[in-house]
């Protein structure tokens, strides 16, 4: 196991471990998901917290947006195997609600220690709730697809819709599709 697979599994382990913690939604979850994929990834999705199949499994992107999301990466020329893929919050809120901001402040900082190890080039936040937490003052419709925010570590920062709205939305597929083109582009010209 590399230095990086080592340190992140470490970060996994704490994040799996900490309860009791006093914060309601990681007592409750059946399972706290960290994250999974390369340690070494160019690219980084980030949505906002775990959904009721990914609490069962305590995997990321697991259930139908999951599945989504797996075409996606195939149109963006990316394999889940080479990307990593986690969330802002690594608790399921309940029924599926917004977090809360005291919640995000409690997982935060397991994010920024999982892409402090990872480095990656691209972080592509999932949905206008992820989005909100790597870039202010623009909206997902605004933003989407496109390089809106490089950080001071570097990191480009490339908003998506959430593959959930596009079950729901049939529209959205078309774009989310373009979205992917967009990246593979991006990711050949670095």
């Amino acid at each position: 196991m590399s230095d990086k697979a080592a340190r992140l599994e470490a970060i996994a382990e704490e994040i799996r471990a900490h309860v009791p913690c006093g914060v309601a939604i990681c007592e409750q979850a059946t399972n706290l998901v960290p994250g999974e994929g390369d340690p070494d990834a160019e690219v980084v999705f980030v949505g906002e917290a775990p959904g009721a199949s990914e609490d069962r499994q305590g995997r990321p992107f697991v259930g139908a947006a999951g599945k989504l999301l797996d075409e996606l990466l195939a149109e963006a020329g990316l394999a889940r195997e080479e990307v990593f893929i986690t969330n802002v919050v690594k608790a399921r809120p309940p029924r599926n609600r917004d977090p809360r901001a005291d919640e995000v402040a409690h997982h935060w900082p397991w994010l920024e220690a999982q892409l402090d190890v990872i480095r990656p080039k691209v972080v592509v936040p999932l949905g206008r709730h992820a989005m909100a937490r790597f870039v202010e003052g623009v909206t997902i419709t605004e933003a989407h697809g496109r390089p809106v925010h490089e950080t001071a570590k570097g990191r480009t920062v490339v908003p998506w819709y959430h593959p959930a709205a596009a079950i729901y939305n049939r529209r959205l597929r078309d774009t989310l599709a373009e979205d992917a083109r967009a990246l593979a582009a991006l990711l050949r010209r670095r």
